[in-house]
């Protein structure tokens, strides 16, 4: 089932997290602290509004080298089966995706960042503080429109350089969070 995005108040700080990554590691939020910038990204393998959109995405992310880029799967893998650890190693064969990828198995970090739907976006200025919720660009399955980036690529540029990305943010539209 579709669903939007909420738009989390502007501001709003990273919630911490420490979960596990598809390729066995451990990855907290203060991992990357370091850099100046923080872009959480909630995705799945089964949804097709993320399938739409993860080659450009992996194309957006490359495009910004200081920018800390981490994707969480917080769907319930007994609720979408091909979103398992396994399904998720698949996605990333086939997007070339570099960021870890971290699995929400009690589904508590998608809650505190309150994501409701995949793909859902999340980027933090270098204080950690939420600069920009919301759509990767207007492209949805079946809408006719390429999926492009622009607004995640905009917002990058704009929290990278120190500057403020301003409203109204587009919100995400995807498959509801598979919740258990």
């Amino acid at each position: 089932m579709a669903a939007i995005s909420a738009l989390v108040p502007l501001g709003t700080p990273a919630p911490d997290f420490s979960l596990p990554a598809i390729d066995g590691r451990v990855v907290a939020r203060d991992d990357f602290a370091a850099a100046p910038a923080l872009l959480v990204a909630f995705l799945c393998n089964h949804c097709p509004y993320v399938r739409h959109v993860e080659q450009a995405f992996a194309e957006v992310v490359g495009e910004f080298p200081d920018l800390a880029v981490v994707g969480i799967c917080s769907n319930s893998p007994v609720v979408a089966p091909a979103d398992d650890a396994d399904g998720l190693h698949a996605q990333v064969t086939r997007t070339g995706w570099t960021f870890p990828y971290l699995i929400d198995l009690d589904q508590s970090v998608g809650r505190a960042y309150r994501a409701a739907c995949t793909p859902d976006f999340f980027l933090y200025d270098a204080r950690r503080e939420l600069a920009y919720r919301g759509a990767m660009d207007d492209s949805t399955p079946g809408n006719g429109k390429p999926a492009t980036g622009n607004l995640l690529r905009h917002a990058a540029d704009l929290v990278l350089a120190g500057r403020t990305v301003p409203e109204p943010h587009r919100p995400s539209m995807g498959c509801s969070i598979n919740w258990a």
